[in-house]
């Protein structure tokens, strides 16, 4: 039982998700098979890509990414920092360098195109780009710069599955697009992610990588296509079980019925807090259309961030944090280059609260939530 009267997510689990897992159990085919197939196949055509790949989680996406496209010792990747950190680690485990960029305003929390190019230099092989809580980066300047500099495009598409600029979904504008099937996402299966590509090439070597380098699966060799394998590249086991595919089919035919719905909440939301002059809303004129992965608001610095998470909290609302930003942690910080200054990242970073979102959502909670946060300002 939840402590919460509104948690920050849930899950839109029911009886099809428990048919489909059973429905594996009883096949008794448990990792990497026909319905893993029919979650690609059916994800391609949902974001309009030539090839998709089913990985363990959004992280080894990210991962596979930079090692397909050759991101290695010596390089460096143009990344947001505020983001989780998942998208910074994909690019150390290669041996590069990210290289941090600022965000645009508080007014639009996605990659600065203007500060990317900033820090471009010649080690520069790829921009990471992150579609914050569902709301696109500016992909047509960003793959502009990418074609003047020559560098490649990874997409940290992990909040944005169904989002679309220009009628291109988030994922499907650079050279890959990752996303994350963790139990809080949009599309959930627990963990699990989807790695992307129109590039055939690239769909190779990522398919090869996926599975410790071998050059045929098991289910090759169960079906009789195969006897042996070769091991041809130094991969990984970033497989993904049935069980996971099986809950993404039936979450994929919910996803934009659910992104719809998040819209709605978002647009009742921004109803209520319209009359709240120390707390703004980014994001409200943003170009392209969103899923709504998440709600940011950003406070006023005359209030307290932790005051305001604790006073929600103790009237049984559950907030977040997104994102403490990366180069501040311990750990990171000693990539971050003092002169790379992120005035707007820092500024935000400190004001930056989530309210809940999630499709079963009523309009009443909104109220309640709103109802507080009027307590909390007018105190």
């Amino acid at each position: 039982m939840s402590q919460w009267k509104i948690p920050l997510f849930d899950s839109d689990f029911g009886q099809e998700e428990i048919d489909a897992v059973i429905k594996v159990l009883q096949s008794r085919w448990l990792t990497m098979g026909e319905v893993t197939h029919q979650f690609e196949t059916q994800f391609c055509d949902f974001i309009n890509v030539k090839h998709s790949f089913v990985v363990s989680n959004g992280t080894t996406a990210l991962h596979l990414a930079n090692v397909a496209l050759g991101v290695g010792n010596g390089d460096e990747v143009i990344v947001p920092s505020l983001t989780f950190v998942a998208s910074v680690n994909s690019i150390l485990y290669t041996g590069a360098t990210p290289i941090f960029a600022d965000i645009i305003s508080e007014d639009d929390l996605t990659i600065s195109p203007d500060d990317i190019e900033r820090k471009i230099t010649a080690k520069t092989q790829a921009i990471l780009v992150v579609h914050y809580a569902g709301y696109p980066c500016h992909m047509e300047a960003i793959m502009s710069l990418a074609k003047r500099y020559n560098l490649f495009v990874i997409e940290d598409a992990a909040h944005a599955p169904g989002a679309k600029l220009n009628e291109i979904s988030c994922g499907a504008f650079g050279d890959c697009g990752c996303f994350s099937f963790y139990a809080n996402k949009n599309l959930a299966t627990g963990e699990g992610g989807m790695l992307i590509t129109n590039r055939d090439d690239l769909a190779e070597k990522i398919k090869l990588l996926r599975c410790h380098g071998m050059t045929t699966m098991s289910l090759d060799r169960y079906k009789g296509h195969a006897y042996s394998y070769d091991v041809v590249e130094l991969g990984y086991n970033y497989r993904v079980t049935e069980i996971c595919s099986a809950l993404g089919l039936v979450q994929l035919k919910k996803l934009a019925a659910n992104n719809y719905r998040r819209k709605e909440l978002v647009e009742y939301y921004t109803k209520k807090l319209a009359d709240f002059e120390t707390i703004k809303i980014p994001f409200k004129d943003h170009p392209g259309f969103s899923n709504y992965h998440i709600f940011p608001i950003i406070l006023s610095p005359d209030h307290n961030r932790e005051r305001f998470m604790k006073f929600l909290k103790d009237n049984g609302i559950q907030t977040s944090i997104h994102y403490p930003p990366a180069h501040r942690f311990t750990f990171h910080n000693k990539y971050f280059q003092s002169n790379h200054s992120l005035p707007v990242t820092e500024d935000i970073a400190k004001r930056e609260v989530t309210l809940p979102l999630y499709p079963d959502l009523k309009f009443e909670d909104i109220d309640l939530i709103a109802d507080v946060i009027r307590e909390f300002v007018n105190r």
